[in-house]
């Protein structure tokens, strides 16, 4: 996703910069995303905690950002923006478009469940929760499904998951 003040760069073009020493690059994502998979030479700054000071300012060496699909290293991009950087880039596609240029990644020897995941099975466990207590105790319980539910139908429209924002606070998954 291209904001309108950051700059994308594809992955061919991001190979490149690193292989010349001409890129820093910043992982957005969450710890239990980066140890789960990474870009080699990537540097984590996740996006809940993410302080435009803690990125290096080096002299001739482009900031490139990355997350999954480019929405949070783009929301990163801004705040750089803000904060008086000059040129901040976005790696199209994120670590996927990477893999798909066929790049090598890092994977964990024995990796964590992502996100997604977690957020699917807790979804997933109050939705069923609120159903069997709206049947058995009272019909106000299926508020708890209705309301899970349009926060999934909003994550989906936003791509912005307030859930996973959640789950990626927890010790769990903020360990590296």
């Amino acid at each position: 996703m291209e904001s309108s003040t950051t700059k994308t760069v594809a992955a061919i073009t991001l190979q490149a910069w690193m292989e010349q020493g001409e890129a820093v690059l910043i992982d957005v994502r969450e710890p239990s995303e980066h140890v789960t998979e990474n870009i080699p030479g990537a540097r984590l700054l996740p996006l809940s905690t993410f302080d435009p000071t803690q990125v290096p300012r080096q002299e001739g060496k482009k900031v490139v950002l990355h997350c999954l699909t480019g929405t949070r290293a783009a929301q990163a991009g801004q705040k750089l923006l803000d904060a008086g950087y000059a040129s901040v880039y976005n790696l199209r596609g994120g670590i996927q478009a990477w893999k798909e240029a066929g790049y090598t990644t890092i994977h964990a020897e024995r990796p964590r469940l992502s996100l997604q995941r977690q957020v699917q099975m807790v979804s997933g466990s109050l939705v069923l929760l609120g159903t069997v207590l709206g049947v058995v105790v009272s019909p106000w319980f299926l508020l708890l499904s209705g309301g899970v539910g349009a926060g999934l139908v909003y994550a989906g429209v936003s791509d912005t998951c307030g859930m996973a924002l959640l789950l990626a606070r927890l010790p769990y998954n903020r360990r590296i």
